[in-house]
């Protein structure tokens, strides 16, 4: 509709929506003095209408048969149409990652195990892959095309030249457009990835609805890079597939990756996202499974850690890399682990500054040119870096180790063909004065009465119920049946998640998974407690552990050493909670004032959106170009920039000291007002630029003013659990209070003076951590031995 619009301002008539058809356009439907009912019938009739609208290309015909409208109440509609129309562009480029966006702040949950793959590991999967132009690609579960895109503008930005301009031959660009294709049982996948491809510049998108298990029409077709994150729930009673597969199965994740591998051409390659079960899992088909892909296929597996898809599931998943040549020169294969991925592992998955994947990211690149090259590979030592922060160091080693590589010979000897790098990994005993026990001979185990099912958790009661959550409490009873009394203190032990809690009062057992450890001997509970915290068992995903910590030895002090050193470490723990309760409790306020005026933000402030950068203008730090502020680089500083050569207008500049509003974020992270700290840069989308009357308020009042106002925003929010928005015009009218800029001043001061306060909280809880890392080390003394 706006291309319309465009073509009669320049004289010209309407072709996308003429005739008949014209009063569907946007501009129609969106027009003042619409009611909400009219609103309703005219976009249902318009979506009924559309496939037969000669205007529209074939494909959006095509794509609007068997529509339907969603919505049947009128203000949930116009609510939908008024996000919708927020959206603006200035290149078609920006439409696709406008459509994207969309995509991901309504992704939700499948019916069949389908979550939405984060765009970094999307980013991640297909930078190793490293597909070239003139290589097949292929999505056998393409979902909405995130891995197909991320390929395509993976392509792109590997042809350019030094000055930024495309390589790319007009042949090359044609090939490449029918190089990509993606298959999806579901119709409504097909056509979101249809509209994705088509936003992306790709004219006649090869998207198939097709079911890859069960369907023998596209068997014969081979591609040379397969990326993939495969739905693996299975339906009630398992697939039925032909009998084509190599391995027999009726389990979905079986069969897609037996698929893919069956699928690559002779030199293809492949980056799948796999749950544990290929891992790990005994039965037949899943050992038949993991020595074909060793013998024939596998090159890496990268863990991952198990909250990357939250908040749609926790499930833990890992990365199988094939590469069919390499597979056949290599006896080895690399496994890494990812314990950080820049994000928490929380359901609003906030930023952290923690992130191995360029690390990992390096490490594998740098094997895979090893093979390549037909040099020796060295397996005798772990792959490791230095960790950045105290909290990552092994206790003894300073080192983080995040990766091995194994013997094809060493994981076939054992007829489980684990894929899991952990188990292969020698660990040599640390040397400690004291003598050193299993745990097994130092604990026994607590029967509940009764295990209380999640449903029946209540938000208050007189007892706690324990479960192994990260909460410290998961819920409250007060069925004195289903109590356990210790009668000193017992350790908590999540047998699937490894988590590690203490209780010393009545309580309940919740659902299943945690083991009550009860000490015997010379065992201190609190010791024991201490121990398991500052030196964890490894988390190999959603499976028991149990039986790995009871074979875990525990270096063991006498009786009255282990008490000095729990007091020790309790006397630091009350520091860090106190501390850690302020930094937790603590917001700058502005208090409010009856005299004072309220005003909106539109009233003193003018918000300039960001530029809407294109991956093809990126550049590196020695191109000479300013750096592009995105939302990463507001949440942490470290973040790399990617850098602008071309011209730019003065609205997208931004200076240090410059006041920001990232209107669209994460909660409680990026989310909210930024003040810039760095050199001259340009400003990308989704960011406001403030510029507001200086004669009115300060910067920095407005700042506080900006953020103590969230709460209000967050009423007129749209989007998900992690990541919401909201639009210029709700923006503008939220009111803030205005006093004089000489009270302004004071209230800056004094919340300043607070922040100082909080800050030195947050140095005495990163001190008294280590500390606590420190008291527990000791027992680890390089000296005699047992």
């Amino acid at each position: 509709d706006d291309m319309d619009a465009e073509s009669e301002e320049f004289g010209g008539k309407r072709s996308f929506f003429a005739g008949d058809f014209a009063r569907y356009g946007w501009t129609s439907l969106m027009r003042v003095g619409l009611g909400g009912h009219e609103t309703l019938n005219l976009y249902a009739e318009a979506i009924s209408r559309m496939p037969e609208n000669p205007g529209i290309p074939l494909l959006f015909r095509d794509i609007f048969k068997n529509a339907f409208l969603p919505y049947r109440d009128p203000e949930t509609l116009r609510a939908f149409l008024k996000i919708i129309d927020e959206f603006t562009y200035d290149h078609s480029e920006r439409l696709g990652d406008a459509f994207e966006y969309l995509l991901s702040i309504l992704g939700s949950q499948g019916d069949a195990g389908q979550f939405r793959t984060p765009r970094h590991i999307i980013d991640f999967i297909v930078a190793i892959i490293d597909p070239k132009k003139n290589e097949t690609v292929l999505d056998p579960a393409c979902g909405t095309a995130g891995f197909l895109i991320a390929s395509y503008k993976h392509i792109l930005k590997s042809n350019i030249d030094n000055q930024g301009a495309s390589t790319l031959t007009p042949d090359d660009k044609k090939s490449l457009a029918n190089n990509f294709k993606g298959y999806d049982i579901s119709p409504d996948m097909v056509r979101l990835s249809l509209v994705n491809m088509y936003l992306h510049n790709f004219a006649d998108p090869h998207i198939f609805e097709y079911d890859t298990l069960t369907s023998e029409e596209r068997w014969n077709e081979y591609a040379d890079v397969i990326l993939a994150n495969p739905p693996f729930m299975s339906p009630k009673g398992g697939i039925r597939p032909h009998n084509r597969f190599s391995v027999q199965s009726k389990r979905s994740e079986v069969l897609f990756v037996d698929y893919i591998a069956e699928h690559l051409t002779p030199s293809g390659r492949a980056g799948i996202i796999v749950p544990e079960g290929i891992i790990f899992q005994t039965q037949n088909a899943y050992r038949q499974l993991r020595k074909m892909l060793i013998a024939e296929y596998l090159v890496a597996v990268i863990s991952l850690p198990a909250g990357v898809f939250k908040p749609y599931s926790g499930v833990k998943t890992s990365i199988l890399f094939l590469d069919k040549t390499l597979a056949r020169k290599s006896a080895y294969i690399a496994f890494f682990k990812v314990k950080n991925d820049g994000f928490d592992l929380g359901d609003q998955r906030r930023p952290i500054k923690e992130n191995d994947l360029p690390r990992v990211h390096t490490k594998v690149v740098e094997y895979i040119q090893q093979l390549q090259a037909g040099e020796s590979i060295d397996c005798s030592q772990p792959l490791t870096f230095v960790a950045e922060s105290n909290v990552e160091y092994m206790t003894h080693s300073f080192q983080y180790s995040f990766g091995q590589i194994i013997e094809k010979k060493k994981i076939l000897e054992n007829k489980e063909y684990s894929l899991s790098g952990e188990r292969y990994l020698e660990v040599e005993p640390q040397a400690t004065k004291y003598k050193r026990q299993k745990i097994k001979t130092l604990v026994e185990t607590v029967t509940p009465p009764v295990k209380i099912q999640k449903r029946a958790f209540g938000s208050t009661g007189e007892h706690p119920i324990i479960d192994q959550s990260e909460e410290e409490i998961a819920g409250w009873t007060d069925d004195q049946s289903t109590l356990i009394f210790p009668n000193k203190p017992f350790v908590i032990f999540g047998d699937h998640t490894c988590t590690v809690k203490m209780i010393e009062v009545p309580f309940a057992q919740g659902a299943d998974g945690i083991k009550i450890l009860k000490t015997i001997g010379v065992l201190e509970p609190k010791f024991l407690y201490h121990f398991l915290r500052a030196s964890p068992l490894e988390c190999g995903g959603y499976r028991r552990h149990f039986s790995m910590l009871k074979e875990k030895e525990i270096p063991l002090p006498p009786v009255e050493v282990q008490k000095e050193i729990v007091a020790e470490i309790e006397g630091y723990q009350k520091v860090i909670s106190g501390a850690q309760a302020v930094i937790d409790n603590y917001k700058p306020h502005i208090p409010t004032d009856p005299d004072w005026s309220m005003v909106s933000i539109g009233e003193i402030c003018n918000l300039i959106n960001g530029r809407a950068f294109k991956p093809e203008d990126w550049q590196d730090s020695d191109s000479g170009g300013l750096p592009i502020v995105r939302i990463q680089n507001l949440n942490c500083p470290e973040k790399s920039f990617n850098y602008y050569t071309g011209v730019v207008k003065d609205k997208y500049i931004i200076d240090d000291g410059q006041l920001l509003f990232s209107w669209s974020g994460s909660r409680g992270t990026s989310f909210g007002a930024h003040i810039w700290k760095g050199s001259k840069a340009v400003l990308n989308q989704h960011i406001f630029k403030i510029e507001f009357q200086k004669s009115k308020i300060s910067k920095m009042y407005l700042f506080h003013a900006l953020n103590e106002a969230v709460s209000v925003v967050e009423e007129n929010l749209h989007g998900g659990v992690g990541l919401v928005h909201i639009t210029k015009s709700n923006f503008e009218r939220i009111q803030i209070p205005l006093p004089s800029l000489e009270m302004q001043k004071e209230i800056v001061a004094e919340i300043e003076v607070e922040e100082a306060l909080v800050d030195a909280n947050y140095k005495l809880v990163e001190k008294f951590e280590k500390k606590i890392q420190s008291t527990i080390a000791r027992i680890w003394e390089e000296n005699t031995s047992s």
